[in-house]
């Protein structure tokens, strides 16, 4: 009793609309803080994307670490101006929608040329579906695919029949290495396509992934080097080389086997076999001239930014240039001996996993074909016009690669 009398009397001497007002300013007050909190859980990590990180952390280890490495790459994200941070704000709807976004940024960001009307562009475009992404959905993509298209930081720029295919295969065994199957020839036959064209053919890579492609006729295509050079100045060339004489006769033997009715070895590489004039304009020879090649290439970029496979020692020795290839590249010497099997048959090494125990992945037919026999006087000639080239190849790049222990061998031979 003695509560509710002076309930009674505290209302009489305090006036109703003071006690609205006070009740008025809680509510509003109450309403402010929800209102905050929710803002906060909301907030797209403009500021801090470290702290969103840790806050996207699921049961699933593996998640876990495609995510930390997509949000490491992302350099310059906290760089956006005042209109794109409303932006953000107005259009992130709840958890799921604000990782759909920052995926999305990752995988469309463009050179620090692209404007934030650009940007604000894509992200209305694709609003309506970041609106129903879960995150389960969002889990499910994360593939080997997932990451950003770059545009390549190494090219095996040649040479045709030197060994090229077999080295971009075993490179792709490296979990740091992701590299386009087939040749783009971009810089070759398909340069007015625009970079747009020639980046969206590249896989999509993680952090700390390098990006490549091999395209063997580079290297013998003379607006190659300066095309090359306006894209990356700072780019990584591997050629793989061997035998001259070797390469041309496998040059050859491909072609023969697509056309049956050309002319023999022997005269396609004379202009008049009976002075011995060899005719070094034909594509199997001219491709050999590897210091004529190598030239156009210097103008351009540093030995320091070249490395030189030999071809020969690919197939005896695939673990030890593959050591210096990895070398080369920054990676870690991951593909090792034990990433290879030798096939007798073939005549070349097969790759395998060295913790499976299933049939080694050779290359296809079109490799290890039998050569012709040729006219041993014509490879004798042969040898004889490379050699002051391969001489000035070993001086221009300091490796010797010792070809000429191939023709004394073959001499020895024919004598016996």
């Amino acid at each position: 009793m003695a509560f509710w009398s002076s309930t009674s009397v505290f209302t009489s001497k305090v006036p109703r609309k003071i006690l609205f007002m006070f009740t008025l300013s809680l509510s509003v007050t109450y309403l402010f803080y929800s209102l905050m909190s929710c803002y906060n859980s909301l907030q797209f990590p403009l500021q801090e994307n470290y702290v969103y990180q840790g806050r996207l952390v699921t049961e699933e280890t593996t998640f876990v670490t495609l995510r930390e490495k997509l949000y490491s790459a992302s350099k310059g994200f906290t760089e956006f101006t005042e209109a794109e941070r409303t932006t953000a704000f107005s259009t992130v709807k709840d958890d799921a929608e604000a990782e759909q976004r920052t995926v999305e940024w990752i995988k469309t960001q463009a050179s620090p040329t692209k404007s934030a009307a650009a940007y604000r562009t894509t992200a209305l475009e694709r609003e309506h579906q970041e609106f129903s992404t879960t995150d389960s959905e969002l889990r499910v993509n994360c593939t080997s695919d997932y990451g950003e298209k770059k545009l390549p930081q190494a090219i095996i720029i040649g040479v045709k029949k030197g060994g090229t295919r077999a080295l971009l295969e075993a490179l792709r065994v490296h979990p740091d290495v992701r590299a386009v199957g087939n040749e783009p020839h971009f810089f070759d036959r398909n340069y007015e396509k625009g970079l747009d064209w020639y980046k969206d053919l590249m896989p999509s890579t993680l952090e700390g992934q390098i990006t490549m492609e091999k395209t063997p006729s580079y290297f013998v295509t003379n607006h190659a080097p300066k095309r090359i050079h306006s894209m990356a100045r700072d780019i990584k060339l591997i050629i793989v080389v061997r035998n001259p004489v070797t390469r041309a006769i496998s040059d050859y033997t491909q072609t023969l086997s697509k056309k049956p009715e050309i002319p023999t070895f022997e005269v396609l590489a004379f202009k008049n076999r009976t002075l011995g004039l060899i005719d070094a304009s034909w594509s199997a020879l001219r491709i050999g001239i590897y210091a004529l090649h190598l030239e156009s290439w210097m103008q351009y970029f540093p030995l320091s930014q070249m490395h030189f496979v030999s071809g020969e020692k690919l197939i005896v020795d695939p673990a030890g240039e593959m050591a210096k290839v990895q070398d080369f590249l920054g990676l870690k010497r991951i593909v090792t001996d034990k990433h290879f099997y030798f096939n007798k048959t073939k005549g070349f090494p097969c790759l395998k996993k060295p913790e499976d125990s299933s049939t080694p992945r050779c290359l296809g037919k079109s490799k290890g074909r039998t050569h012709p026999k040729i006219d041993p006087d014509v490879i004798r000639r042969l040898h004889k016009f490379y050699k002051p080239f391969n001489m000035m190849f070993y001086q221009m790049t300091g490796q010797n690669f010792e070809w000429e222990l191939e023709e004394d061998s073959e001499s020895r031979s024919s004598q016996d």
